[in-house]
């Protein structure tokens, strides 16, 4: 396992390429007693504005988790690849940042169909946990 902190500019194209492919995530949420609450979901890695994005519904646990606790981690796993994303989230419902969260979601996933509940965690990424070989 290999610990990298972000250098926007300096990506690893490995870890970048890895970030891009179709690949489901989980995301960890911590619950008011501390316990892990573990979710399948999309991440969308947004490099021009160095940040992850997951969309998901604002009555959500995983919403209210995030924005309870201020801290988040995402992972996806690949064979022997993996990379796990930690930092700080926000939660956010103004329209632009829906818009960037959906935007950047279709670009590696679908477009999802309209939610109107529909907010954005907005992950500021303090470090990834990677596979060898991907930075």
């Amino acid at each position: 396992m290999t610990s990298w902190q972000p250098g926007w500019a300096e990506f690893p194209p490995a870890l970048l390429e890895f970030w891009t492919e179709r690949h489901l995530c989980t995301l960890t949420t911590l619950r008011a007693d501390g316990s892990p609450h573990v979710v399948p979901v999309g991440v969308a890695l947004d490099v021009e504005q160095r940040c992850a994005w997951v969309i998901t519904n604002g009555p959500s646990h995983k919403a209210h988790q995030a924005a309870a606790d201020g801290r988040i981690a995402a992972c996806q796993v690949d064979g022997a690849r993996w990379s796990t994303i930690e930092g700080t989230v926000e939660v956010r419902s103004d329209e632009e940042s829906v818009a960037r969260a959906v935007e950047r979601y279709a670009a590696r996933y679908r477009t999802p169909r309209p939610n109107p509940q529909r907010v954005a965690l907005r992950i500021e990424v303090d470090r990834f946990l990677v596979s060898s070989g991907l930075v």
